[in-house]
């Protein structure tokens, strides 16, 4: 039962990213999300990377609570978010973004389509008229588009 709590709050953190990125990211807190889009700044941090931290917090303090009451529900959906934490650091920061040099040469069509769908979004500079908000989760266009250029 624990292991579907995990994957449930994993699955349930790309509809959750979704949202905040296409409503709050590019709505209420475009004034930290803009310099992800823009590169107003040549340092290594962005106002962008403080949304990490508020990502984080649910996922920390699920864990404390859910351990402090004898590794309850609340831990095992801390561990889901924490690990959609992971994997959003590891698929944008480093794979999609290369702000680590590792990952670069993944020859998979769905980190491809991935790749691609975050390109697609980065095209709009301004926070209207996005596209492609999930990291995740891919519109099957981008999967069709990978399929015939292989």
């Amino acid at each position: 039962m624990n292991f579907i709590i995990v994957l449930a709050s994993f699955l349930a953190m790309e509809a959750v990213a979704w949202f905040t990125h296409k409503y709050l990211m590019h709505g209420l807190l475009w004034s930290l999300h803009k310099d992800h889009h823009k590169k107003e700044s040549s340092g290594f941090f962005e106002h962008n990377d403080f949304f990490f931290l508020i990502f984080a917090i649910p996922g920390i303090i699920s864990l404390y609570i859910g351990m402090e009451a004898g590794y309850n529900y609340l831990f095992w959906i801390g561990l889901g978010i924490t690990i959609y934490g992971l994997c959003y650091f590891l698929v944008h920061d480093i794979f999609i973004h290369q702000r680590f040099k590792l990952l670069r040469k993944i020859d998979n069509s769905y980190f491809k389509a991935i790749r691609r769908a975050h390109k697609m979004h980065h095209k709009h500079l301004g926070k209207e008229d996005g596209e492609c908000f999930g990291m995740l989760w891919v519109p099957m266009k981008y999967f069709r588009e990978q399929r015939s250029r292989a």
